[in-house]
């Protein structure tokens, strides 16, 4: 998990967003956002908790998948060109594999 996680920082395909909260699901929030923040290939949004609206606005892009931190695996890290990931995300990812 280490290694996986280490080589997206090196390739730098790992965004970190302070949060990632929409206030209703629509999939152009999603789509907008990944346009602003150029993740236009395949792309992992990881968070740190449930959050409906966000999982809701996603799942109809293709080539876009949400995963929670307690289910994130080895397989999605490397099969994923991309990778988002929230703040609070990150510190339970610290805390869980380093």
């Amino acid at each position: 998990m280490k290694s996986a996680l280490s080589s997206k920082v090196s390739d730098n395909n790992i965004i970190v967003l302070d949060e990632l909260n929409f206030d209703a699901p629509k999939t152009k929030q999603v789509v907008t956002m990944l346009q602003n923040l150029n993740a236009d290939s395949k792309t992992l949004i990881v968070l740190s908790e449930k959050n409906e609206n966000v999982e809701k606005s996603a799942r109809n892009i293709l080539n876009v998948k949400t995963s929670l931190v307690n289910t994130l695996n080895v397989y999605d890290i490397l099969n994923y060109d991309k990778f988002i990931i929230t703040k609070s995300a990150v510190e339970k990812v610290e805390e869980v594999y380093v």
